[in-house]
Formats: C-alpha cells, sequence, structure tokens
C-alpha cells in the first residue's frame, strides 16, 4: 500500500520536471529514478548506482524538491538510495568503436544535463510577456537563440533593474539547449566569474580557469558593469572574449546601462561589446504591465477583480519584479485573511510599494540624461575629465539631483559620475548655494526636477 502513493507521487512530480527540463536530460537523469518508499516527511527514491545518486544530490535535488513541493503543497525529505540488484550473468564487452560511442554520448548528456541545471527553469521564453517596451530585445533574442553565434553576436541587453534581462538571457539558453544548437551553455554573474578567477589565481590554475569558460557554446554573462574598475579581469575577459567570438561561439551580457556609459571599462572592450547588437529592456508600459499581471495570475491560479489588477498596473510601473510582489501581497493578503480586497485596502497594503515608486523610479542614468538634454551636452561628458563652464556646470546639477532626488551614498553617486565622493559632496552643496543667487540656475535645476517628477526647489 505505501508504493502507491510513492508511485502517484512521483509520476505528478515527474510531469512537472518533464516540463522543466529538456528531454534529453529527463530521460538521462530523471527516468531513471523509482520511487522507492514514501512516509509522512520522507521520500525514498531509488537509482541504479553511486554515480547516479552523487550527481542527482549534486545538481537536482533543489530542482526534484521544488517540483514534488508544487504538486503536493508538502515540503518532502528526499533521500536517494541505491537499488539492490539481482546477479545476472555477465554481458559480453561491447567492441572498442561501441564504447567509445557510449562514453561521448554519456559525456554530451552530462553537458547538457550540467548547461540545464545552471538554468532556472522558470526563465523560458514562453513565459515572457512581450510588449512595445521589449519586442525589439525579444526578438534579436529569439533571432541568437535560432542561430547562436552567427547572427547578433554578441549580444548586449541593457536596461533598469527587474525588466526581465536575466530571464530573457537565460531563456536564450532554454531554447539552444532544446533545439539542439548548443550543448554546453553557461550562465553566471560577473561577481561570480570574479570569485572563480580569484579562486584560480590562488590556486595556481589558470588553465583550467580559462578551459571552462572558452569551450561553451553558449557563454551567458549578467551584470557586466560588475567588471567596472577591475583591471585584471578585464584582461583575462578580453582574451576570453576574442577566443569565443574567433571560434563563432555566442556572447550574450547584461548590464543596467550601455556599454559606453560605464565608468571604468577598458575601451577595447567596450568597442567589442558593441561589435554585434546592443537592445535595451525599458519599463513596459501600461498595456504590457496589464498582460503581465493576467499571466502571473494564470500561473498562479488566482483571479482579482479587474479593477484592483488595473490599480496595481497604474500605480507600480517601475519594474516586473515590483509588479509581480505587488500582485504577490495582494493576493496572500485576500487569502490569508479571508477578506475581500478592495481599492482603499489594497491602497494601505501597497503605500509602501507606491511610495517606492517615487523614491526609485529615478536612476542616475535617467538624472544624468534629462540634465545632458537639457543643457544639451553628451553623455560621456557626465564622467568625462573635461572642465569647461558648459560641461562642468551641468556635471555638478546632475550630482545635485542624484544627491536630492535618490536615497544612494556618496560614493555610489560619485561611482557613477567616475568621481570621488568628495567632488559630489562640493559639488551638490556649490549647486545649493548659488541657486540662493543665481535665478538662472535655480530655475533649469526645478524644470529639470519637474521633468523628472520630482520637484526639488
Amino acid at each position: 500500500m505505501e508504493m502507491m502513493p510513492a508511485n502517484a507521487l512521483w509520476g505528478k512530480a515527474c510531469k512537472h520536471l518533464k516540463e522543466a527540463l529538456h528531454s534529453d536530460v529527463f530521460s538521462r537523469w530523471i527516468a531513471v529514478i523509482d520511487p522507492v518508499d514514501l512516509d509522512a516527511t520522507t521520500l525514498t527514491l531509488g537509482v541504479d548506482n553511486d554515480f547516479y545518486q552523487s550527481w542527482l544530490e549534486e545538481n537536482y535535488l533543489p530542482l526534484i524538491k521544488q517540483a514534488l513541493q508544487s504538486v503536493s503543497d508538502t515540503e518532502w525529505k528526499i533521500i536517494f538510495t541505491v537499488k539492490a540488484r539481482s546477479v545476472a550473468p555477465a554481458l559480453p564487452v561491447a567492441p572498442k568503436k561501441e564504447r567509445k560511442t557510449i562514453r561521448d554520448r554519456l559525456k554530451n548528456t552530462k553537458a547538457l544535463a550540467k548547461s540545464a541545471a545552471s538554468l532556472n527553469p522558470k526563465f523560458k521564453m514562453d513565459s515572457f510577456v512581450v510588449g512595445p517596451s521589449n519586442n525589439f530585445a525579444h526578438a534579436a533574442s529569439c533571432a541568437v537563440a535560432d542561430a547562436p553565434g552567427r547572427t547578433y553576436n554578441p549580444l548586449f541587453i541593457y536596461g533598469g533593474v527587474g525588466l526581465g534581462k536575466t530571464h530573457l538571457m537565460q531563456a536564450i539558453g532554454h531554447v539552444a539547449l532544446k533545439n539542439g544548437k548548443a550543448k554546453n551553455v553557461r550562465y553566471l554573474s560577473s561577481e561570480t566569474m570574479l570569485n572563480e578567477y580569484i579562486d584560480a589565481l590562488q590556486n595556481r590554475s589558470l588553465p583550467q580557469f580559462r578551459n571552462r569558460y572558452r569551450n561553451t557554446d553558449l557563454l551567458l554573462i549578467d551584470d557586466i558593469h560588475f567588471l567596472a574598475g577591475k583591471e585584471r579581469i578585464q584582461e583575462e575577459f578580453f582574451h576570453t572574449f576574442n577566443a569565443l567570438f574567433d571560434s563563432h561561439k555566442q556572447i550574450i551580457m547584461t548590464s543596467d546601462r550601455p556599454a559606453s556609459e560605464i565608468s571604468g571599462l577598458e575601451q577595447r572592450l567596450v568597442s567589442r561589446f558593441e561589435w554585434g547588437l546592443v537592445t535595451e529592456l525599458e519599463q513596459p508600459d501600461f498595456e504590457t504591465r496589464m498582460a503581465i499581471l493576467r499571466y502571473k495570475q494564470k500561473e498562479m491560479k488566482v483571479e482579482l477583480p479587474e479593477n484592483l489588477i488595473t490599480f496595481i498596473a497604474e500605480n507600480v510601473r517601475a519594474n516586473v519584479r515590483r509588479l509581480e510582489g505587488a500582485l504577490i501581497r495582494a493576493v496572500s493578503y485576500s487569502s490569508l485573511t479571508n477578506q475581500v480586497l478592495t481599492i482603499e485596502s489594497l491602497k494601505r497594503l501597497l503605500r509602501d510599494t507606491i511610495e517606492q515608486e517615487k523614491k526609485s523610479d529615478l536612476t542616475f542614468s535617467t538624472i544624468q540624461h534629462a540634465v545632458a538634454e537639457h543643457y544639451d551636452i553628451r553623455m560621456q561628458d557626465m564622467t568625462s575629465t573635461r572642465r569647461p563652464r558648459s560641461i562642468a556646470v551641468p556635471r555638478q546639477v546632475a550630482m545635485y539631483l542624484c544627491r536630492q532626488m535618490t536615497p544612494s551614498s556618496l560614493p555610489d553617486i560619485a561611482s557613477a559620475f567616475a568621481k570621488t565622493h568628495a567632488t559630489v559632496l562640493h559639488a551638490s552643496r556649490s549647486i545649493e548655494n548659488r541657486m540662493d543667487v543665481d535665478d538662472d540656475l535655480k530655475r533649469n535645476v526645478r524644470d529639470i526636477s519637474r521633468k523628472l517628477g520630482q520637484a526639488v526647489v
């Protein structure tokens, strides 16, 4: 009797895993698992040998737990055990050529499994909601996924926090794995790459570090702006980039700003990042926000009244991540309190989010763009060392507005302008003092701040 519940539970989990994983990966690593036992808290799964046990524990245990929880609403403890075997007669040894074919097939399967394990199973192309703010980036990503290394190489995706850069990047990896256009896909953040590089230096294992990245078919690097100011890792990545590009391997990078605006990034890297296609993810418009909320509702199997969904879409505009958070908060409140959610109660529930929207809508880049446009100067002048009055004053105005209109620290603002925090402090005080005696300056600052949605004078 105990085996039936185990079989039923594992069967449901397998349906979930089959949708999340590449078919080759599923057949190699999941389909070979048998449910052995089930008690109140623990599911025991049987595999053929120690290799399967260790590989599954290291690479697929979290995914299996997540699948089981999603189909049963219970957090299960998983134990892998090697199945007992009956003694069988010795099998004939395969010919040498056949053994090599089997080894190669197993090697390819391992590579696919490792590649899929590095990608979030939720970040698929069909779960990415397309709208005017991201349709070009989405189309470019689809083209790259269908022909990696042949069109738009490298692909550079930039945009603010929570707009879907990582989702889109990993979706390319999933498509390329599924259609067989890439076998070795590696996704990581720039910070992870830096840490691995430091470890390689300490352990004198740079050749292994280089091979790890230069032998990939599809390299996905998140938050490339993190490399700014770090000369040694920039040098290493420069050579890795060249090796992959020359081998017609696809490189995809994300950043919070265009490469040309990343202060502390070597010019030779900037030029290479712009060799292929540079595309931007912008804040989603109202219609796209509504579409995202409806999709998330369907995914969560809940439904809020249309006026509540409209209220969230109208008031949470900054990014998709915050939009999802607002929806989850509304749904959770309604289910936990068993109360009917109204516009007034939703306003109270989301008051912190709405207030945060007002403060954090503005980024350094947004303020710099607004000031540069108002004074008719180039964005590059914001981080340049040039000091003519026609550039120095707008730059100081931008620093002042960054201090007034964002909660960021002096060092963070200084980094955005490639200056010291003392320079930012001096600029801010200078503009504040001069506005008392210079009506034109005061008017300019007021006009720019109003255009940005927050009047500071």
